[in-house]
């Protein structure tokens, strides 16, 4: 696959994706494109073998499916996530320092690291929820342009600073928006106007600020590309990309990304949630299924949990576990932890191995250094939910957490390989630790 053209894909996507809502909204245009018909959950599913769907939930998390054939073995899930840590900003947003300026009032989302986003063009994107004649109506606004910036203190105020700072979130975080005018409430005034209503029938908001940087490559050759949310947005990127190319056979190809990933995946809309649940019970229920041929089908079905992972870092290697250490560009990164915190065992590393060299991608382990903890990610929550085989990866990445990422621009063509063979083929549980893979 040509790396290139997957990343000039893949940064369109990244650059129209400031947040959760935008990303489900762009995914759902191209499966819609792609042919696939658009369900909702509070209709009734009318579903047949051979053809593509797709369900969205909160509009901020999306489940695509495509069904083979009406006696399918299993499901064969890629699961990411679509939202990253940022700032979410409060409601009576405009804060005004002595008659001169109007800052706004925001609020952490998410584990971050605050010192990227000090001094760089910010705007803010995100829902805004209006009054109609018969109830509310969800509009998306998006601020095209630099609005905003977070002011970093000169040195001479704050001499200690480049010897560690605590970042107080309600002190030092918040962004200057514009000089005190006349106006009152400018802010709202500007969403306003970009969501088409006055600003009195706005009845609440679900807005963010962003990083205005776009996506790039950089590197002697090119080898390394540096965007806003890679974490998690690469994988989900990836995945949708494999499921469009994939043919599947005999199982049901799930591509699916949550919401809130970052604050513990505990919503409706998150991988604790019922969603992906309620999405494969409608499915087997509509293609006849018994509630025992379903939990059948979850014996014969493998998850692929894709969140990004660590990379070694070229400052810091020594924060990298010895002998399990994740490269840019080295390919897909297996993780492990002996508290599952990510879920990969003997049987689904060995699974995810198969199917990596199916695809002719390199692979790659990680494990936390033990006396380091890690962080944990979305396929041990879904499983309280759907218990089955279950497989933690990820692309490797600098800065996590950060308003702008490293990876590598070979990795996430590898995963796309790697998507499409998963959604392709299908795993027969037969009992005793032993599985019939078909590709």
């Amino acid at each position: 696959m040509n790396y290139n053209h997957v990343n000039k894909e893949l940064f369109s996507f990244l650059d129209r994706s400031p947040n959760a809502f935008f990303a489900v909204k762009n995914m759902c245009d191209v499966l819609s494109k792609a042919g696939m018909t658009r369900l909702y959950e509070g209709a009734s599913w009318d579903l047949e073998a051979g053809k593509g769907y797709f369900v969205t939930r909160n509009d901020s998390a999306i489940i695509a499916f495509r069904i083979p054939k009406a006696d399918y073995t299993g499901f064969q899930i890629m699961a990411s996530h679509c939202d990253s840590p940022v700032f979410k900003i409060k409601t009576n947003a405009e804060i005004t320092i002595d008659k001169q300026y109007v800052k706004l009032n925001v609020e952490k989302y998410g584990g971050m690291l605050c010192a990227p986003w000090l001094d760089r063009p910010l705007s803010a994107a995100g829902r805004v929820i209006v009054r109609t004649e018969d109830g509310i109506e969800t509009r998306l606004v998006n601020i095209d342009r630099d609005l905003m910036i977070i002011p970093n203190l000169a040195i001479h105020m704050n001499r200690q600073v480049n010897d560690g700072y605590k970042f107080n979130a309600q002190v030092d975080m918040l962004p200057l928006f514009c000089e005190k005018g006349e106006e009152s409430d400018a802010f709202m005034g500007l969403i306003a106007s970009e969501a088409g209503v006055a600003a009195k029938d706005i009845l609440d908001t679900d807005l963010f600020l962003y990083n205005r940087m776009p996506a790039v490559s950089l590197g002697l050759n090119g080898e390394f590309i540096a965007s806003g949310r890679l974490d998690d947005l690469q994988c989900a990127f990836a995945s949708l990309k494999g499921f469009l190319e994939s043919s599947p056979k005999d199982s049901v190809a799930v591509h699916c990304v949550f919401d809130n990933e970052e604050v513990g995946s505990g919503t409706k809309q998150g991988a604790a949630s019922t969603f992906l649940k309620d999405t494969l019970h409608r499915i087997g229920s509509a293609m006849g299924r018994t509630e025992e041929e379903y939990l059948m089908s979850i014996a014969s079905s493998f998850l692929v949990s894709a969140d990004n992972a660590h990379a070694v870092h070229p400052n810091h290697a020594d924060k990298t576990d010895p002998t399990n250490r994740a490269y840019l560009n080295k390919g897909i990164v297996i993780k492990y932890s002996a508290n599952q915190k990510y879920t990969t065992d003997a049987v689904s590393g060995a699974i995810m191995r198969v199917i990596c060299e199916k695809a002719g991608v390199p692979y790659q382990t990680f494990t936390n250094r033990s006396d380091m903890l890690g962080g944990s990610t979305l396929g041990n929550i879904s499983q309280s939910q759907v218990a089955l085989n279950t497989v933690d990866i990820g692309l490797p990445q600098l800065a996590m957490h950060s308003p702008y990422e490293t990876a590598g621009a070979k990795d996430t063509a590898f995963l796309v390989e790697a998507a499409k063979v998963l959604f392709s083929s299908s795993v027969e549980g037969t009992g005793n630790g032993n599985y019939k893979l078909r590709f």
